[in-house]
């Protein structure tokens, strides 16, 4: 189980971020790493994907210290709109992988191919980001979100206590601010959180 705390102090998780993945107490991972206790056998595979390993490299059968390399794909779509399921959506244009030592396999991942110049020089025309699928986001994260229900946008998102802003990063273009009623009744729909940008030449 030593294991364990090797690949999560690798990774900077911390034993709380680590138990709430795995839907168990934060004192469970303290006794593996204290080799007071082991996972069951049934938490074990979890783990192991958790980790991108073998369960065999966790338990030490396996002496081979590289981890299993796994990979998530992520379709890239041309468009998404607020209220379509992004499996439903056909505008497919392309894949991703991305690497479950990166990515969590437990969420839900992605790409946006981006269009317009509204978020340069950060973004550029035809770039591709990476979207964790989630219903709302931290204050000053990148977010997709659709307004009015229509195709979705690209923007940093600030919160306020009488609303939010979409701030676009190129100057050119003006932030957006819209009342916590409008928000409401627009609606303004969160999609997802931007976890990384992948240029394209």
């Amino acid at each position: 189980m030593n294991r364990i705390k090797e690949l999560r102090t690798q990774r900077k998780i911390s034993q709380l971020k680590l138990a709430k993945e795995l839907n168990v107490h934060q004192t469970a991972v303290s006794q593996w790493e204290q080799n007071r206790t082991s996972p069951d056998s049934q938490l074990l595979p979890e783990i192991a994907s958790y980790f991108g390993v073998s369960v065999d490299y966790l338990l030490g059968i396996d002496d081979d210290d590289k981890p299993v390399k796994k990979s998530i794909k992520a379709p890239v779509l041309g468009y998404v709109a607020a209220g379509i399921p992004i499996e439903a959506i056909e505008d497919i244009v392309d894949y991703e992988e991305l690497d479950t030592g990166q990515f969590n396999s437990n969420y839900e991942y992605f790409g946006l191919k981006i269009q317009g110049d509204s978020m340069m020089p950060r973004m550029h025309d035809g770039d591709v980001v990476i979207v964790q699928k989630q219903p709302d986001v931290e204050s000053g994260d990148v977010a997709i979100v659709c307004i009015n229900g229509d195709k979705a946008t690209c923007k940093q998102l600030k919160k306020h206590t009488n609303g939010i802003t979409l701030i676009p990063y190129n100057s050119a273009y003006e932030p957006m601010f819209f009342t916590n009623d409008e928000v409401r009744d627009k609606p303004i729909t969160v999609l997802g959180k931007v976890v990384e940008l992948r240029g394209k030449f």
